[in-house]
């Protein structure tokens, strides 16, 4: 196994799941001069990789054999169970491998499978780093990394996160970065559907966006996603940098992970957004939030790319 500790450019990195993340991830990988092996479910997903340098690997036990360092940036708890476990992958790992488990699938399934790892192979690192940012930060390297894991790991994982992220925050024992991964994306939800929801009032009081924007550009309501947001929403561009049927997703984690009664906004949130997904769009932008309202004119982007 390539020695995955200082800075050996030989290491190898494989990549599990090459959708708009993983697919930027080992983009920025192969540009750092890193051997970087490629799996996805959909083969289609890694052909554009191939070209940029990236090994394709037949299956994703093959891609994890003499990995030092192992990514998985799978969409949810049942998809890395049958890529990792059921696939016998985990047995595939290379001898004291690190596992960097960067897709977001709660604190309950992060913990269950740190256990079920370890029960496997012990000699292999498990890092729960989900990421915040979506696809132009990933493809910019620029993702805020949200660590958590066994203390050897930030060590072994300097170099690769220093590839992918502009910030690696440890934050303690693995699931403390999920726990951090579901504040931090319940913070965005309510920020993106209020902008959605502003934008609404704004179209019925007859206030045009880009004064709404000049208005709060620059002072203490100005939050970077929230204005990119409502600049996408008023072009009307809903190409997914992060898709609403993934931001549904967390914000749901959120509320499971939550103790006590259940967060009244984020509740009536996850029912509006659930609607939203129903009605076609889960695929498009998180800023599709806003074709779930009832303007009659933004109504009519339903079918926007």
């Amino acid at each position: 196994m390539a020695e995955v500790n200082g800075g050996d450019a030989r290491i190898a990195v494989a990549v599990i799941g090459a959708g708009i993340m993983g697919s930027a991830m080992a983009r920025n990988l192969v540009a750092a001069g890193m051997e970087t092996r490629v799996w996805d479910r959909s083969a289609s997903a890694t052909g554009p990789l191939a070209a940029a340098g990236a090994v394709v690997a037949a299956s994703a036990l093959d891609a994890v054999k003499d990995a030092g360092v192992v990514i998985t940036m799978l969409p949810t708890a049942d998809v890395l169970d049958s890529v990792i476990f059921d696939g016998a992958v985990a047995g595939a790992f290379a001898d004291g491998a690190v596992w960097a488990q960067m897709g977001t699938i709660g604190v309950e399934a992060t913990l269950r499978t740190r256990d079920r790892l370890a029960a496997l192979r012990r000699d292999v690192m498990f890092v729960d780093a989900p990421v915040s940012g979506s696809k132009g930060p990933a493809q910019q390297g620029q993702l805020l990394i949200l660590a958590s894991g066994p203390g050897g790991a930030a060590d072994a994982l300097r170099r690769v996160f220093g590839v992918l992220g502009r910030k690696t925050v440890w934050l303690g024992a693995a699931g403390k970065g999920s726990q951090m991964k579901l504040v931090v994306n319940a913070y965005m939800s309510i920020l993106i559907e209020g902008v959605a929801e502003t934008m609404e009032i704004a179209d019925r009081l007859d206030i045009g966006h880009q004064q709404l924007a000049e208005v709060i550009e620059g002072g203490p309501l100005d939050a970077p996603i929230a204005d990119a947001k409502l600049h996408k929403m008023d072009q009307r561009d809903f190409a997914a940098e992060f898709p609403l049927e993934w931001a549904l997703k967390d914000v749901d984690l959120a509320i499971d992970a939550a103790a006590g009664d259940t967060p009244p906004l984020l509740a009536a949130l996850s029912t509006q957004w659930h609607a939203a997904v129903a009605a076609g769009h889960g695929r498009q932008d998180i800023s599709a939030a806003r074709l779930a309202l009832g303007n009659p004119q933004a109504s009519g982007a339903a079918g926007s790319p």
